[in-house]
């Protein structure tokens, strides 16, 4: 890969622009490889990316490589970063900061919230508020989004929250008794916001902690 990079920056001098670029592994994945070229400035980056040389680095790349590697252009990628970091806002600040006011501002009105916890599904940011408010209500949760990847317009987020039932759930009084849950969830964004979310987390499990269901023996 070095030798491929090396050859393109011979036969695109004078035309090439980037400043210059790192070969990353994945510490993860050992055997998948990150090749990050930096240019001065937007602009420059898409052009460069037009160049034939360009094109036939990537094929070459290819030909090394067991799964058909991507070429991502910086829009994706900044896309990308910016929708992960709404996600984590969103756990981070209001779910663990408790600023509900926020909600207005990362929901779309016409946000679609799906969570086989609840009988029927929330819809837009008062859906949203009325829901994190009845957890909040009842645990005092702290959340923690473990891992995050991004596809596209989706965001999956592996997360992991604890707490203490401290107020009435499903009908339930509390019984102060703490429970640590764990889950999976997706956003859809569009627009700049959250426009749709699905929910998939250990419902059962949080309900035998709190000694509501009889554990399985």
């Amino acid at each position: 890969m070095n030798r491929l990079m090396d050859s393109w920056v011979e036969q695109t001098k004078g035309r090439r622009t980037a400043t210059h670029s790192i070969v990353g592994k994945d510490r993860s994945e050992p055997d998948h490889y990150v090749e990050i070229v930096e240019y001065p400035s937007y602009e420059e980056a898409i052009r460069n990316l037009q160049l034939p040389e360009t094109s036939r680095l990537f094929h070459e790349i290819v030909a090394l490589c067991d799964e058909k590697p991507a070429l991502v252009g910086l829009d994706v990628v900044r896309d990308q970063q910016y929708n992960k970091a709404i996600i984590h806002q969103y756990f981070n600040e209001v779910l663990n900061g408790r600023n509900l006011d926020l909600i207005d501002g990362l929901f779309l009105p016409d946000y679609q919230d799906h969570d086989p916890a609840n009988k029927v599904d929330a819809y837009g940011p008062a859906g949203v508020r009325d829901k994190v408010a009845g957890y909040l209500s009842a645990f005092d949760l702290q959340f923690r989004d473990l891992e995050q990847t991004a596809e596209g317009d989706d965001v999956t987020t592996r997360w992991t929250c604890h707490g203490t039932h401290t107020g009435e759930y499903m009908g339930f009084p509390a019984t102060k008794k703490e429970v640590e849950v764990t889950g999976i969830a997706i956003h859809r964004i569009r627009e700049g916001k959250i426009a749709e979310g699905w929910w998939n987390w250990d419902v059962l499990g949080m309900l035998q902690q709190l000694g509501i269901v009889e554990a399985a023996v």
